[in-house]
Parts: structure tokens; C-alpha cells; sequence
């Protein structure tokens, strides 16, 4: 196997798919894995190399599937292990890659070893989870935080001992630290490794440790004059997670997949702090072969943020590598996020697609991204997401991007024939595959078009980044030393003199070229090359 067959995810795209909200094939309401296979052929079509795939193993769905029961199985609402084997051979006989979600920070409390776990403190799972006893004075053990609010540990009566969640109470957490539960850990991945399974998308992957000691974490060194909306942005974590331990066990992570060829992993780092610098340290040494943060993922939309994260990233770790994305299934959808940069939210969706899809790394497209899907509004009543409901109306959760896919303007926008488990609103149903597929001007056929370029060009994919202006709303860098990519990321009309050598201009959008004069309309972008 050479290297490029070897290295497939190295400048590749993948799409994520949300696996409740793709395709409904039986009529519940709910997405599910024959639903997604009846769909790979539009994927394949519309240009990308592999699908991820939002947990589905068995789980109760206290954090739609982010708890998991059972992780050698798949959950009934989306199929049986059967569908998934189907969906897996459809997928290579398009040429795609298949990569799935592994939750491997905890399980839900529903697991068969966190019941045994809970039941004393001499049983055979006794140390699986992180269990500790309460302070003397009843409280819990140290200050750590829930992301979904409050402490981070759960008294359980039948111990007499508090259990840690970074999560919900529900998601407890494993304690790494026991290498039994690595071993384990490690076996259930190689099940899905047997199955065919190209690589996984690893969830909040620097949770797997906790400080033996159980430290207190300090106060955000950041200090706020009032408090935020969620305490736990107002720690600085230095012992709940981000342990040096984790860098060792993903050593043996990585040791595992490269036993099965051409496989990937890519970790979410989690973390508001030097998250750019974990990214690096997590991707070199045999570790992941990607990791992505919520840097791209935030509000922030202009030249200089986006030229720090790539100029930061191969500064700090030339060795790693990236994947970029602009939406996922945590987070406002981009279109919605960054509307307040352009008049018209189709010339953003088609900018935002261009400049994705021209920086160096890997770049993740989420469902509907390539139709110009906007986050759906939901009121209190429709939500289902424990982050929204507890949170509301400061936080209104996650539920607004996972809203069913649109494949047509019916009903149910063609993603089921019975009422879905979240609600199709006019505005997402409007935007919808039937409706783009034939229409030349469509963002979807942009995203076509602009996937394909990708492909053509090599440089985008694997060349190195040289920024030439990051000021004010002008972004211009270089691709390999043979393509200039400039963007305004605007909403105002520019001009930009062209002095450099690149005078070929081969793919524009809202722009004109009036010899070495390029005038970037709002959202406009240009490539060049010599």
C-alpha cells in the first residue's frame, strides 16, 4: 500500500452525518442507518471521501446517543448490526471511507459495568468508574464542574460515594487510570476495526484522565466581571482533564489502528484553553492522525482569527495535522453565526464553502452545510437537548442544528412520512436538496463544483500556507507557491491591487477582475495562479 493510499484522510473531506435527523426509512420519525445508505450515492455525487457517523451504538438517548450502553452493538432506533455491515459495503463501493463516533470518556449509567460498579465497593467493577468519598462534611469530594451545570459528581447511596461526570449525571465517568479499562476500551474499538470501519471520530478525547489526587481546579485566570452563563467556563481545568496520561493511552490508541492499514482517527479537543496547542501535541508522535477544536466553530469571522489558527497550528506542531470545520452538531450553524458579515446569506454559504475547503488540513462538512441550511428556532417546548433545557434561554442548546435533513419541500421535507422527533421549519424546508439539485446557481452546486476543485488542485489539499494579508475584512494566502486564494470576508465591496505574479484567475465568485485589480464584492473570493 503506498502512502497516498496509506494517508487518505491527509487533506481530505469528510461529511458528517447526524444520524436521528438524515433520512427516516421505516416511518417512526427518527433517522437511521438504511436510511443513510439509501442516500450514500448523493454523497458520493456530491464529491466528498468519507462519512462520519454521530454515535450509534445502543444507548437511552439522555444525550442522544453520547451515553452509551452498549458499545459493540447498534441502537434499535437506527437499524441492527446487519444494516450497518450493508451500509459499510454500499459505502466502499463508492469509494467512501466510513468513520464513526467513539464516546470513550464514559458510558451511560445504564451500562452493564457501571450497574455492577455502583452496586459496593468490592465488587469486580468497583474501580472502573471514578468513584471517591464525600468530604467530611458531606460535599462533594473537590470544585469540579458539569459542562450540563452544577458539580461534577453524583452521590450514589449505595456506595456511599460520590461518582464523577464531566456530563450528565447519567455519563459517568471511566477511570482511565485502570488499565483494564484501556484494555477494554481498546477491544470494543477493534470490534468495529473487524467490521470495516476506516476510523473513528474520537468525543471530547483530553476527558480520558482526571488527577489521581483530585485537585481542585483554579478560577479562569481570565477574570470576569459577572458570572458566565455556565459556571464551568469559569474554571481553568487544569486536573478535571488534560492530563499527560492521555497522551500515552492514545500512543496505544494509535498502535491499534495502524494494526488495520489505511485507518484515521481525528479527537475532538474540548478546551477554551491553548486549545490550538493541544491540537499539535495530540497529532504528532504516533497519537491522532487529526484533531480539531471549536476554534472555526465560534463567532469569530475575520482575517486575522482565521490566519492565527492555521499559522499557530504549524508553528507549534509542523509535524501534525488539522481538520477544519465550520459547523457540527454542537453549534449554531456558520450561515446563522456569521450573518451579520453579509447581505445575503447565500453569498456567505458559497464564501464559507470556498474558504473551508481552501485551507491546509482536513476539512469536515456537517449535513445540510451544502445547501446553506440556517440554525432552526425552536422554542422551549420543542427542545429535547439537556443543554438547551437547562440553560434556556441564555444557552438554547444544540437542537437548532439538528433539525432534519432537507430533501424536498414536502411535509416532513422528505425525511420521513410521520412526524419527525424534532420539527421541520418553513425556513430549513426551503432550503432542500430537490430544490437545488438542478438549479446552476445553487449553493449545493457549489459545493459540487468547489469539491471537485479541490480535487483537481493538490496544492489545496496538501500544500503549505503562506498568509499575505489578514487586515481588515481582506484575507489572501498562498497555496503551495501556485495558487493565491483571496476572500472578503465583508459585507462592504474592496479592492484589492494585485502585485504579485499570480495573473491567472480561474475560479471567482462575486468578483471582478479588471486587469491587476481584483474588486471583491460582499463575500466575495478569487483563486489565482501563475
Amino acid at each position: 500500500m503506498d502512502t497516498i493510499e496509506q494517508e487518505w484522510w491527509r487533506g481530505s473531506v469528510t461529511y458528517q452525518i447526524y444520524p436521528r435527523s438524515f433520512l427516516d426509512s421505516n416511518g417512526d420519525g427518527i433517522g437511521d442507518i438504511p436510511g443513510i445508505t439509501s442516500r450514500l450515492d448523493y454523497l458520493a455525487d456530491l464529491g466528498v471521501d468519507a462519512i462520519w457517523l454521530s454515535p450509534i451504538f445502543t444507548s437511552p438517548m439522555k444525550d442522544m446517543g453520547y451515553d452509551v450502553s452498549n458499545y459493540i452493538d447498534i441502537d434499535p432506533s437506527f437499524g441492527t448490526l446487519s444494516d450497518f455491515d450493508e451500509m459499510i459495503a454500499k459505502a466502499h463501493s463508492l469509494g467512501l471511507k466510513v468513520i464513526i463516533d467513539q464516546v470513550l470518556s464514559h458510558t451511560s449509567d445504564q451500562h452493564p459495568y457501571f450497574l455492577e460498579s455502583r452496586q459496593n465497593q468490592t465488587n469486580d467493577k468497583a474501580d472502573w468508574y471514578i468513584w471517591a468519598d464525600a468530604k467530611p462534611d458531606g460535599s462533594p469530594p473537590n470544585n469540579w464542574l458539569s459542562i450540563f451545570g452544577g458539580t461534577g459528581w453524583q452521590w450514589d447511596s449505595r456506595r456511599n460515594q460520590y461518582y464523577m461526570h464531566n456530563f450528565l449525571r447519567q455519563q459517568p465517568d471511566l477511570n482511565f487510570h485502570n488499565p483494564n479499562v484501556q484494555e477494554w476500551i481498546l477491544s470494543t474499538v477493534r470490534f468495529w476495526l473487524e467490521r470495516g470501519v476506516d476510523g473513528f471520530r474520537l468525543d471530547t478525547v483530553n476527558y480520558y484522565f482526571h488527577d489521581k489526587l483530585l485537585r481542585d481546579d483554579a478560577a479562569d485566570f481570565r477574570q470576569k466581571s459577572v458570572a458566565d452563563w455556565n459556571p464551568y467556563h469559569m474554571q481553568y481545568h487544569l486536573f478535571s482533564k488534560n492530563q499527560p496520561e492521555n497522551l500515552v493511552f492514545l500512543k496505544k490508541f494509535r498502535a491499534l489502528l495502524d494494526e488495520y492499514g489505511a485507518t484515521t482517527s481525528v479527537g475532538e479537543v474540548g478546551e477554551s484553553h491553548h486549545p490550538i496547542e493541544m491540537m499539535g501535541e495530540y497529532t504528532t508522535d504516533k497519537r491522532l492522525h487529526m484533531a480539531y477544536s471549536f476554534e472555526m466553530l465560534g463567532h469569530s469571522f475575520s482575517p486575522k482569527h482565521f490566519s492565527k489558527q492555521i499559522t499557530e497550528f504549524f508553528r507549534l506542531a509542523p509535524e501534525g495535522w488539522p481538520c477544519w470545520a465550520f459547523s457540527n452538531h454542537d453549534v449554531v450553524r456558520h450561515v446563522s453565526r456569521w450573518k451579520k458579515h453579509a447581505e445575503d446569506p447565500t453569498a456567505l454559504a458559497k464564501q464559507a464553502c470556498a474558504l473551508l475547503l481552501s485551507l491546509e488540513g482536513s476539512v469536515c462538512l456537517y449535513q445540510g452545510e451544502e445547501l446553506g441550511q440556517q440554525e432552526t428556532d425552536l422554542s422551549y417546548d420543542e427542545l429535547v437537548d439537556p443543554q438547551g433545557i437547562e440553560f434556556w434561554p441564555e444557552d438554547k442548546g444544540r437542537d437548532g442544528c439538528r433539525t432534519p435533513m432537507s430533501w424536498d419541500n414536502s411535509k416532513f421535507s422528505g425525511f420521513s412520512s410521520s412526524t419527525p422527533w424534532l420539527p421541520v421549519k418553513e425556513t430549513q424546508r426551503q432550503l432542500n436538496v430537490a430544490d437545488q439539485q438542478n438549479k446552476q446557481s445553487s449553493v449545493l452546486n457549489f459545493y459540487r463544483e468547489m469539491l471537485a476543485f479541490r480535487k483537481q488542485n493538490s496544492v489545496l489539499r496538501n500544500g503549505n500556507t503562506l498568509f499575505i494579508n489578514d487586515d481588515n475584512s481582506l484575507l489572501a494566502f498562498v497555496r503551495g507557491d501556485t495558487m493565491l486564494c483571496i476572500f472578503n470576508l465583508g459585507n462592504q465591496s474592496i479592492t484589492y491591487q494585485n502585485t504579485t505574479e499570480f495573473n491567472q484567475c480561474i475560479k471567482v465568485g462575486n468578483t471582478k477582475v479588471e486587469g491587476k485589480e481584483l474588486v471583491l464584492g460582499a463575500n466575495g473570493f478569487a483563486f489565482l495562479t501563475k
